[in-house]
């Protein structure tokens, strides 16, 4: 008896490991009568991809700022601005719907709630970012095609 439910309880769990990736989902869980069975992602797989992309790409843009105008480094105290978007997921940003259109939005353009800000591309799903306010564009904190992390700054719409 106890090796049938073993069975049963196998094929729930490859049912709901199925379900985590398709639904793009990072936990489920379930409760039927006496039996409760949780399937998580593994959060630390995550954590190291996303924890390396910024920090080669942040020292330099900082490096350069001073060294290029004193206006450069306005981005920086932007980036931990209450006005900043942060990013919904992990990813790769893009700024534009293909590599030769123009970009969803630009600085200094005013922009709408709900309106496209740009893509994320999570495990080959294109998500599109919208804005959660209207407001001004005052600074894009990414580059095209660049690697963000969960709740890292994107834009600021102040």
């Amino acid at each position: 008896m106890s090796n049938k439910k073993t069975d049963v309880d196998q094929q729930l769990i490859r049912d709901l490991a199925d379900i985590l990736n398709d639904t793009n989902l990072s936990e489920i869980e379930i409760e039927i009568g006496d039996l409760k069975v949780r399937v998580a992602r593994q959060a630390v797989a995550v954590q190291a991809y996303a924890v390396p992309a910024p920090a080669p790409a942040l020292p330099p843009v900082a490096a350069a700022a001073p060294a290029v105008s004193a206006a450069a480094p306005a981005p920086a105290p932007d980036a931990s601005s209450k006005n900043a978007i942060p990013s919904p997921m992990v990813g790769t940003a893009y700024l534009s719907p293909s590599p030769d259109a123009r970009p969803f939005v630009e600085l200094g353009q005013t922009v709408r709630e709900g309106q496209t800000l740009l893509i994320i591309e999570a495990m080959k799903t294109m998500n599109q970012i919208p804005s959660p306010r209207a407001g001004k564009v005052t600074a894009i904190l990414i580059e095209d095609a660049q690697p963000v992390e969960y709740g890292m700054p994107l834009l600021v719409i102040e």
